[in-house]
């Protein structure tokens, strides 16, 4: 069974696809460390920003990490490049 990479909600008569966010690496690869699922861009941001100011010893360099978002047919597309912030 392959995993499926987005969630169907159901909202009355139609269903809503819920999008996935998750955290890649320069190589736009799931990310070695941070590899979970989030529910939001900001909440996948946000784990991406802590975990950088926990493990970038004081740099001010450009965050080496991306975001992608789940497509409804199960693929990812990039919505933030790895540091472009």
């Amino acid at each position: 069974m392959a995993f499926s990479s987005f969630r169907t909600v159901s909202t009355g008569k139609q269903a809503q696809v819920a999008r996935l966010y998750r955290l890649v690496d320069q190589r736009c690869c799931p990310h070695p460390v941070l590899d979970d699922h989030f529910d939001s861009m900001d909440a996948a941001w946000d784990a991406a920003q802590e975990w950088w100011q926990q493990n970038s010893n004081g740099l001010e360099d450009a965050i080496g990490i991306g975001v992608e978002v789940s497509t409804p047919g199960g693929d990812w597309r990039t919505l933030r490049y790895p540091g472009n912030h």
